[in-house]
């Protein structure tokens, strides 16, 4: 059956034929069959390079060879007893040991739960409701994560937020001066950061810039919460964090976490984290921060986290993922720079994105990085992806421990007709 074939069916069957909305494409989406390494094949046979990984969870590579072996391993032992296990305890050491802020780790099934958990956590430590975000990042699809996704709105993209939910949410910019400003407001009592910057680094956060922002909040004496769901073990075996050496109390976790399985975590100070310790209230049944969860760390999921944590620990695959997404962002800069095409491709550790219509980010607001005209977001990704590269939403893409300098030479010139094409068409000048 063909992917054509297969999204007609698929609409009769989920609302705009996806389960998730970022997987809508016009005609229609591609239908995967199966992937390794950094490459996948849709349901015609047809391959792709890509730079999706899973949406960021596959940092190892699609299947790989120990991922596949202890999944194995361990359905054949037990695939869910909604029971305490061995694993579980492994996987919090581990996480413990890497991450700075770490001192308790508290596993999800998300990482749009990770965050709500981290929220109510620092809303029941502080003892205050508001929490203060920064323009434009993302904390998940969650009532309480919305309001201030999308750059330069004061509003949540999203229909059924109660507008109650959303005056409990403060947004700030993305500098000390506009946080500190924000935080004289004593009502506010949690702060959330993404620490990339907005939507994985999209609209990058320097280094000095987050510790400004650290400080800020520390002097303020709010909960700081590090959304890391992307940056964890991307950017270091410890994250940002650890990687630049700006401690948060709490900390958000997903997609590489768990291995490249359903899941997330928060982890973070001991005496917060402590909140949801059944031991310390009456009778053991009513922590002070109640959090359940069917599959939280199920063990299919502990099992490939825990064989995924001493490979991610060494810095190695982070090191090779690093060093392709550098040449593939400068790959991109030459290839525009050739074709006489005035943008830019930039990013940190293995991200690259692509900026159309300036040389430079300075000056832009989150609103005008990410607003590039939709007929030119389209011909780039639908270009790209005819000539069988696969890239996240957007104009972004992000590489893994399993892409090779030939593969990225491979995209490098897909890349250079793709523009060839746009320059043609009149979607880039």
């Amino acid at each position: 059956m063909t992917s054509k074939a297969m999204s007609e069916r698929a609409r009769s069957a989920l609302p705009g034929g996806v389960s998730h909305e970022l997987r809508f494409r016009d005609p229609h989406p591609i239908f995967i069959d199966r992937a390794k390494g950094a490459e996948k094949w849709d349901v015609e046979g047809r391959r792709y390079i890509d730079f999706k990984m899973g949406s960021a969870s596959q940092m190892l590579g699609h299947c790989h060879p120990a991922i596949v072996e202890a999944v194995q391993k361990q359905a054949q032992h037990s695939i869910f007893s909604a029971d305490c296990h061995e694993a579980e305890t492994l996987w919090a050491e581990w996480i413990n040991h890497l991450y700075p802020s770490a001192e308790r780790t508290r596993f999800t099934s998300s990482g749009t739960e990770a965050t709500m958990l981290a929220i109510r956590l620092g809303r029941a430590w502080s003892g205050k409701d508001r929490v203060l975000r920064v323009d434009g990042h993302f904390h998940g699809w969650h009532d309480h994560a919305l309001k201030g996704a999308k750059p330069g709105s004061q509003t949540a993209p999203s229909l059924g937020i109660p507008e109650a939910v959303n005056d409990l949410i403060d947004i700030c910019d993305a500098d000390p001066q506009s946080m500190e400003s924000a935080l004289q407001d004593d009502q506010i009592g949690t702060v959330i950061i993404e620490v990339s910057g907005a939507n994985y680094g999209c609209v990058p956060l320097a280094t000095e810039t987050l510790r400004a922002l650290h400080d800020v909040a520390r002097a303020a004496g709010v909960v700081l919460i590090f959304d890391e769901i992307i940056t964890g073990f991307r950017w270091s075996p410890g994250g940002r964090q650890a990687r630049d050496g700006i401690t948060p109390d709490l900390t958000t976790l997903a997609k590489i976490v768990t291995g490249g399985l359903p899941g997330g975590a928060v982890c973070g100070r001991a005496d917060i984290m402590e909140l949801m310790n059944n031991a310390t209230s009456k009778g053991g049944f009513a922590p002070a921060v109640s959090h359940k969860g069917t599959f939280n760390a199920s063990p299919l999921v502990a099992a490939a986290a825990c064989a995924a944590m001493p490979i991610l620990a060494t810095g190695e695959v982070q090191a090779r993922a690093d060093a392709m997404a550098e040449r593939m962002r400068a790959g991109m800069n030459a290839a525009l720079a050739d074709a006489g095409v005035t943008g830019m491709a930039y990013g940190d550790s293995s991200i690259f994105h692509l900026h159309f219509g300036n040389s430079s980010l300075d000056g832009l607001t989150p609103a005008q990085v990410r607003g590039l005209p939709v007929a030119q977001v389209r011909a780039y990704r639908d270009g790209m992806l005819a000539r069988g590269v696969d890239v996240m939403s957007y104009t972004s893409g992000l590489t893994s421990a399993a892409h090779t300098t030939e593969l990225i030479d491979e995209a490098l010139e897909a890349f250079r007709e793709t523009l060839s094409d746009m320059i043609l068409e009149g979607t880039i000048t």
